[in-house]
């Protein structure tokens, strides 16, 4: 009886002794890291998140619990250990013995365009006879982009055409003939006699000459997304960050400056977006992230008591154009003061569906609509 109580105690006396030795020094050497594996995604493209633990002590974990929350719209899918409901909550188990290091990789799509962010893990380790638990937070910095995807249609393509041979006649600009820029891809808006033969017939593919103008001129895009009605268009505003897309990729391939404004507010900033123009590869990743980083559950500015004075005062020299999906009053009468000052410009209006929208008269002729179908 006495050799049984002695083993008991030596027991007991082993497990306090295993459990002090965990919760001092479970944390000690443990290396923890949480990341996308890139900062950017397009929206519906796949991209990867990876779980680093290095355990660089001697003493295993037998059980360790990672966990973090990060935004719904980013789709993981049904996996072991997650849920979704107001975020996406995952809850990842690990074994992981001294000295080892284990990588865990999760594949997700991007839903929707946005700024994405995990800052925090919560961290769960236990005894070796899982009578103990530890528990622990730690900060963590990840971050995503995921881009707005440009908008592409035969409608679109067609008003870039009209677009472009609108501009060349008012610039009154000619390609400057001795200076060489390069080569690129060819896109259905170019002069066929500007095509690279020796380039197409290497390449496969058609390649057009790049030369410089004796003169840029400035693109000014703006786009006004807000939405007041009582069942919100979101569709629509999404898809007006689609075109804004695809109109600063199209200009900046002309080699022109671009800029970019909009009553959209930054999840960061909480400003409306403000982008002055350029003309470098550089300008087009710099919008890319602050299309991505509009809150479209924020209010949205005033468009006109943000951006007249801006639109009125530095139209010379510019051309400009609006994507918005709505024809509030306010707005409307904006460009028709601004057309009655002797400006030109271009409304894209983006449309669900194919139903007609009813245009003000006046403004007619100026305005692209495109239809769009989710």
């Amino acid at each position: 009886m006495i050799k049984i109580l002695g083993i008991g105690l030596i027991a007991y006396l082993l497990f306090i002794a295993q459990r002090a030795l965990y919760e001092k020094l479970w944390r000690k050497h443990l290396r923890i890291s949480v990341g996308f594996a890139m900062d950017h995604i397009f929206e519906e493209e796949q991209g990867e998140l990876k779980e680093i633990i290095e355990n660089r002590k001697r003493l295993p974990l037998s059980m360790l619990k990672v966990k973090f929350k990060t935004d719904r719209h980013l789709l993981f899918g049904n996996e072991r250990g997650s849920r979704t409901t107001d975020q996406y909550y995952r809850n990842d188990v690990f074994r992981i013995g001294g000295g080892e290091k284990v990588t865990r990789t999760l594949k997700f799509k991007g839903g929707k365009r946005g700024y994405y962010t995990i800052d925090e893990i919560s961290l769960v380790a236990s005894d070796l006879f899982f009578l103990s638990q530890m528990v622990a937070d730690q900060p963590v910095k990840a971050e995503l982009y995921v881009y707005p995807k440009p908008y592409d249609s035969s409608r679109l393509r067609r008003s870039f055409v009209r677009l472009n041979g609108e501009m060349l006649t008012k610039r009154h600009l000619l390609e400057d003939p001795f200076e060489y820029r390069g080569i690129r891809e060819y896109q259905p808006y170019d002069d066929m006699r500007s095509i690279n033969w020796k380039a197409t017939a290497k390449t496969g593919d058609f390649k057009v000459n790049q030369r410089n103008y004796t003169s840029l001129k400035s693109v000014r895009i703006f786009f006004n997304i807000e939405d007041d009605s009582i069942l919100k268009r979101e569709d629509a505003v999404e898809m007006s960050l689609r075109i804004v897309v695809s109109l600063c990729l199209f200009f900046l391939q002309q080699g022109m400056q671009v800029s970019c404004y909009g009553n959209g507010v930054d999840i960061l900033t909480h400003q409306p977006l403000c982008i002055d123009g350029k003309a470098s590869q550089s300008q087009m990743d710099f919008i890319y992230r602050a299309l991505a980083r509009i809150d479209t559950t924020r209010q949205t500015a005033n468009f006109v008591e943000t951006f007249e004075e801006r639109l009125m005062k530095e139209s010379k020299g510019s051309f400009t154009c609006f994507v918005a999906p709505n024809q509030y009053e306010d707005f409307t009468e904006l460009l028709k003061r601004y057309e009655a000052a002797g400006n030109s410009f271009t409304w894209f209006y983006p449309v669900s569906g194919n139903q007609e929208p009813e245009l003000m008269p006046e403004l007619k002729k100026r305005v692209e609509v495109i239809y769009f179908n989710i």
